[in-house]
């Protein structure tokens, strides 16, 4: 039998995991709104039950999200820190120790330094451009290490081959959250991940409308996933997953436009004197370019200004934009900013976010899909 040709990027966003198309069936994936399913009698195989994961919507998604990222499972939850809270629970019990980059989502950073350290897991968080440091800081109790990259929201890029070769070396899971990239600009798997969490809300949906996360690893790994998704009631509606799979069809376009703006607006910001400074590591001057370059097949839609002036002149500049948008969150078709000190990052100080490179002055850009020359003009204007 000859071998069958692997499917493109967007067909698999399109059609991976569904049966073959059959005379009368709808081309939309129905919405299966129930939840209560007919059970056979006498036995509890089958046994089909929204929050186990196994509404028709998820689990068609389950495989789709699968074959996008490159792993052998995948399972959809309820949100973003749903997925990153059920991942980590799944690695880790009492008295482990978690190694993690200390450049992470202020959610996660919450979770790990609050919620973890009270359920007896000790959490270390590291600089993860120090080369040594991940071997220094490995104790006897030592599980995973986390990484986030690109990292939200100064756009830094961690080459994890150095990481992945300590944790295959050690026996540790290398858990990464890829939800800036999306898997159309990079797939952590292939790069020595052993385990991958991506906000669903964000790339992968793409239309600011769903809360939801994703976990991608083994089908063993992801079956205790779903362990502890149970009983923590994260569970995704079926409309979430309906929605989210007609975002995926059109996510490898999406990311294609969102790339191209994102290039074009960080090369105009980087000639303006009010930024202090442009983060987008698809710029020569970012300092993780040569790392994005040989990583990455897309620089991505995220990017951030620090302007001069601080936070007075980032509110000056962010109340008069008229296209762009100002909240929170990121990934969709709209152009979003935002102030990571009173969205992501509130909760750390000043000096604590400085730290880690946000700033007061710090404007994170999520650059949608309109035409790039009026985001431009609305860029100028407000500038004025």
């Amino acid at each position: 039998m000859p071998r069958r040709r692997r499917q493109g990027f967007s067909t698999v966003a399109v059609h991976g995991g569904r049966d073959a198309h059959e005379t009368d069936t709808p081309v939309v994936t129905p919405l299966y709104q129930s939840v209560n399913f007919v059970q056979e009698v006498g036995t509890e195989a089958g046994l089909r039950y929204p929050r186990y994961g196994n509404n028709p919507n998820a689990e068609l998604l389950h495989k789709r999200l699968a074959m996008l990222e490159g792993s052998e499972a995948s399972l959809l939850l309820a949100s973003g820190m749903g997925a990153t809270t059920c991942a980590m629970l799944a690695l880790l019990r009492p008295g482990d120790h978690l190694l993690a980059s200390e450049w992470i989502y202020g959610g996660t950073h919450r979770l790990f330094t609050r919620e973890f350290q009270s359920m007896g897991i000790q959490v270390t968080l590291v600089d993860p451009m120090e080369s040594r440091v991940w071997r220094k800081r490995i104790r006897k109790h030592t599980r995973a290490i986390f990484v986030e990259t690109p990292v939200n929201p100064s756009c830094r890029v961690i080459d994890l081959r150095p990481i992945s070769y300590l944790t295959q070396e050690m026996g540790l899971a290398l858990v990464v959250d890829s939800t800036f990239a999306s898997p159309v600009n990079f797939r952590a798997l292939e790069h020595g991940a052993d385990v991958v969490i991506h906000s669903a809300t964000k790339y992968l949906n793409g239309h600011h409308d769903v809360l939801a996360g994703a976990v991608m690893g083994t089908a063993s790994y992801i079956e205790e996933v779903r362990q502890k998704m149970m009983v923590w009631g994260q569970a995704p509606d079926p409309f979430a997953c309906w929605l989210l799979e007609r975002g995926l069809k059109t996510l490898d376009v999406r990311l294609r436009r969102h790339n191209e703006n994102a290039m074009r607006l960080a090369q105009w910001c980087s000639e303006r004197p009010e930024f202090a400074r442009v983060h987008y590591p698809g710029l020569p001057s970012h300092p993780d370019y040569e790392v994005a370059r040989a990583t990455l097949d897309g620089f991505g839609g995220m990017m951030a200004v620090e302007l001069d002036g601080g936070g007075d002149a980032a509110e000056r500049f962010i109340s008069r934009l008229r296209v762009m948008t100002h909240a929170p969150s990121l990934g969709g078709v709209d152009t979003l900013v935002s102030e990571p000190r009173f969205t992501s990052h509130a909760a750390m100080t000043p000096a604590e976010r400085a730290a880690i490179g946000i700033p007061d002055g710090f404007v994170r850009i999520s650059v949608g899909i309109e035409d790039a020359d009026d985001l431009i003009a609305d860029m100028t204007q407000a500038l004025k």
